[in-house]
């Protein structure tokens, strides 16, 4: 059974916040917050805006200074789609698609070389993306109103940072004391 498309819904997020955007501006979204946890490329999103635009989810602006430019903007029917899936609770879990798992999984031997270069270069991920996640927290959360304004990014980023800090506590744990 193929997965339930995700993707609309993200986008139909992120130009509400935003209240229209290009394709230009909504791939972007995915360099920044959204994409620490949420991935998606130019050649998923402009498709999935065209069937979006199909449906009647979005419509389209175009910018008066540039007539190869469009911005697209929630219609009712887009807005109504959003609240909805907010509305509805999660039936699963998230799949996960970590490549470090996965490898870790198939080595068989405790004595295997593979595995400490595998959990250095891990534990070097970590950190980089640890420092990263803690840097957006103080450039994005450094007052209380600005926690109280976008409070769900906040929580999210938090959990990122727990989920961070105990996968390093947890590789730090297997490294061998000799």
């Amino acid at each position: 059974m193929p997965a339930k498309r995700i993707l609309p819904y993200v986008i139909l997020g992120i130009i509400s916040e935003h209240g229209q955007l290009t394709g230009k501006d909504i791939t972007k979204e995915f360099t920044t917050d959204i994409g620490e946890f949420w991935k998606s490329s130019h050649s998923q999103i402009y498709p999935e805006l065209r069937r979006m635009t199909a449906d009647q989810w979005l419509k389209i602006i175009p910018d008066p200074d540039n007539d190869k430019e469009i911005h697209y903007q929630l219609t009712k029917a887009g807005r109504r789609t959003l609240n909805e899936w907010l509305e509805t609770p999660n039936e699963s879990l998230p799949v996960s698609k970590d490549l470090f798992s996965l490898k870790m999984f198939f080595i068989q031997d405790k004595d295997d070389p593979r595995m400490t270069a595998l959990i250095d270069t891990q534990m070097q991920l970590v950190k980089k993306n640890l420092a990263h996640l803690n840097e957006r927290q103080q450039l994005l959360f450094s007052s209380e109103a600005a926690i109280n304004q976008n409070y769900g990014h906040y929580l999210i980023l938090q959990r990122a940072i727990a989920r961070q800090e105990a996968q390093l506590t947890w590789l730090k744990g297997l490294i061998p004391v000799k």
